[in-house]
């Protein structure tokens, strides 16, 4: 996760992390001066949910290819949802 966030270009200011026992799930945030990237796996069903949140001049579609190189996924879901946007 720290790889991606500076491929994104944002700043890791702490990371905290915790694996469950016996399936050896994580579940874990980087808190980015841009704001987070969080992950939450599921070992025993193969699945990891990531979430990238940042402002600013990071860009968060830069992460990904390193997550994807990281993980080596069989798939790859990505949501987008703006948020803070002024109508």
């Amino acid at each position: 996760l720290r790889e991606a966030a500076c491929a994104a270009r944002a700043t890791v200011l702490q990371a905290r992390f915790h694996t469950f026992s016996p399936q050896g799930g994580v579940t874990g945030v980087l808190v980015l001066a841009e704001s987070h990237i969080s992950i939450h796996t599921w070992p025993e069903r193969g699945y990891a949910a990531i979430d990238i949140f940042m402002c600013g001049s990071c860009n968060p579609y830069d992460a990904i290819p390193v997550l994807k190189r990281d993980f080596g996924p069989g798939r790859i879901q990505i949501t987008e949802a703006k948020r803070g946007v002024v109508l």
